[in-house]
């Protein structure tokens, strides 16, 4: 049996209703359909591209298998004449989409397709589910780096994400938008994302005593001691690890840290910070979890508290405050026409696009246009080539994506910077894209009679 995502079976039915439609009656020229945002969702002043590689793989290794084919035979769903059709089917297109990391706004697609109208219409499924979530994560993250102003942050969710790829690609997702690392081992098997881990309150409560379970773990631990201090009385374990440390230093073992998981995360971490100062030990880190969402951080932020880092779970694995965004894969060319959809709300522009961003003296963004790919605009393009004819054209490694945002996240103007409820940032229209919609809504009307 096929592992999940690695077969286009992991798709809506109407995918495959649709493409043996456009079989049957030759619609199957070329197309173009691009993914974008329609609008930001309450709490979300930008978003951030993130998904593109997992895109691309799925596009370079799309394939039926010969399971795959035999279970749409035995479905009695589909006609022959399909099922030969996928056996020999590739993705032999063309991709342009924005870098990841890029910060980007509603209407501005972040991934173009083009190829044969079946095919195109086929991959829709699966590149919404790779490009909505990553980027749905990659722009919580964002904002807790943007809060944190440069302390620590891990990604503590797998344990609470909605599924093991989930868990999995917010990872990936959060550590490309500026986190430290991420507690989810495989993420650093398959991507390099730095790991961190401490301990659980489980391995306090199975020794007899406290300081029995923190000087066994700092022995089985000796060069990434971090304890964890909360699970009786948290003022009361900073004073046994004070005495404790001293004994554990003569012995070349270094506690790092200690890590708050519940209460007054503010009041506690004064606290323990002034009972380790006391005691000389200054160098020793203090690390909070459990239950931090913007609100907890930014208050923590605000009150100084001596938190040196962060663990972030739930929160920002389900982006719990918009657990959604509300994106489109929509046909915007068929056979050299452009094409749109009218519908109230969810009307798309049409035609090929293209992004130019400007700038100021400073650096910081101060405008976007939105236009057609051929109506060049003042500013730099966002828009490029990724693949071409089914074979991606570059693999840009993570920690260069991850430098890539910290650099937009550094353009962002002051409004966005500082999550400012409500904060706009200009998109224009081109006149060139507006002619067009204009021109198709006319030959639209003429077809309708």
């Amino acid at each position: 049996m096929a592992r999940l995502g690695d077969t286009p079976l992991l798709t809506d039915l109407y995918e495959l209703n649709m493409v043996q439609a456009y079989l049957e009656h030759d619609v199957i020229d070329v197309a173009v359909f691009e993914f974008f945002v329609r609008s930001l969702p309450p709490g979300r002043e930008f978003l951030v591209a993130a998904g593109l590689e997992q895109a691309l793989d799925f596009l370079e290794d799309l394939h039926f298998s010969t399971s795959d084919l035999q279970w749409l035979r035995n479905s009695n769903r589909f006609s022959d004449d399909l099922i030969g059709y996928l056996e020999g089917l590739r993705f032999t297109g063309d991709v342009h989409a924005i870098a990841e990391g890029t910060v980007f706004f509603p209407n501005e697609p972040i991934l173009r397709v083009t190829a044969p109208l079946p095919v195109a219409q086929l991959v829709e499924t699966r590149l919404i589910n790779i490009l909505h979530f990553q980027t749905l994560i990659a722009t919580k993250a964002a904002r807790y780096v943007l809060l944190a102003q440069g302390k620590q942050l891990v990604d503590f969710g797998l344990r609470r994400a909605h599924g093991a790829e989930a868990g999995l690609l917010a990872a990936r997702a959060s550590y490309l938008a500026g986190f430290a690392g991420t507690a989810t081992m495989l993420a650093n098997q398959m991507y390099g994302v730095p790991l961190f881990g401490t301990m659980a309150h489980s391995f306090v409560e199975a020794f007899h005593d406290e300081v029995s379970a923190f000087q066994a773990f700092a022995e089985s631990r000796p060069s990434q001691t971090v304890l964890l201090i909360d699970t009786y009385d948290t003022e009361a374990a900073a004073r046994k690890l004070v005495k404790l440390t001293q004994r554990l230093k003569e012995r070349g073992i270094i506690v790092r840290g200690v890590r708050l998981d519940s209460g007054d995360l503010i009041a506690l971490s004064r606290s323990v910070r002034e009972i380790l100062d006391t005691g000389g030990l200054r160098d020793i880190g203090i690390f909070a979890s459990g239950g931090i969402d913007e609100g907890v951080l930014a208050a923590i932020m605000q009150a100084k508290a001596p938190i040196d880092g962060f663990g972030i779970g739930t929160s920002l694995t389900t982006s719990s405050d918009a657990p959604g965004l509300d994106c489109a894969y929509k046909l915007q060319e068929y056979a050299s026409l452009a094409r749109r959809k009218r519908s109230p709300g969810k009307a798309t522009w049409p035609g090929r696009k293209q992004v130019w961003r400007r700038y100021a003296a400073d650096g910081r963004m101060s405008g976007d246009t939105l236009s057609l790919e051929s109506d060049r605009q003042i500013g730099e393009p966002l828009i490029k080539p990724v693949m071409k004819g089914g074979q991606r054209l570059d693999r840009p490694p993570l920690s260069e994506i991850r430098a890539a945002t910290a650099k937009s996240l550094a353009s962002l103007p002051d409004e966005q910077r500082e999550l400012r409820p409500g904060a706009q940032y200009p998109v224009a229209i081109g006149a060139a894209l507006s002619s067009l919609t204009e021109e198709v809504d006319r030959r639209q009307d003429a077809a309708e009679g």
